[in-house]
């Protein structure tokens, strides 16, 4: 959970319930530059994650930038990625990574480039003993505290997930 609180906020069980869910589920915790050793669906695929960077908000880039809607703002997170398995590890970083926020809502990741730095390409593939590094972006509401992100192999459908609390110090 952050340690910094707003005089008189109040948080709901909710909140609760989605920062520990994970952890009751398996989730690894981890800290700012924590390296999360990871598993995958399938035989022999692991990666170590390690969330590096988070830049808030983000502005956006590109030759015609996407632009936040109406009262939206963008947070980029830079994960290095390590094959230490002895799989193949092809899968979409982005829809792997999850942003939870103070008030409970769960936001996936996205692709959308930001002047933060170079996003994963929609697809990577890592052989063993491979490293990627890159953005992951989330579009969340312009008054909503990032609390968490969490990453999970296969596209985010993996049993074991890794879980970094916000804000990084």
């Amino acid at each position: 959970m952050p340690r910094s609180r707003r005089p008189g906020r109040v948080r709901g069980s909710l909140l609760a319930l989605a920062l520990l869910a994970p952890a009751l589920l398996g989730a690894a915790p981890g800290g700012s530059g924590e390296t999360i050793s990871l598993t995958g669906n399938g035989p022999g695929l692991r990666l170590d994650v390690t969330l590096t960077q988070v830049v808030d908000p983000a502005s956006p880039a590109g030759p015609e930038p996407a632009e936040p809607t109406g009262t939206d703002r963008l947070v980029a997170t830079r994960f290095r990625l390590e094959n230490t398995g002895t799989a193949v590890y092809q899968d979409s970083p982005a829809p792997a990574a999850h942003l939870l926020d103070t008030a409970g809502q769960r936001f996936t990741g996205d692709d959308v480039p930001t002047t933060a730095g170079p996003v994963f390409h929609e697809s990577v593939t890592l052989d063993p003993g491979g490293t990627a590094e890159g953005f992951i972006t989330f579009r969340i509401p312009a008054d909503a505290e990032p609390a968490a992100v969490q990453f999970a192999l296969d596209t985010g459908l993996a049993d074991d997930v890794g879980q970094w609390s916000l804000p990084l110090p």
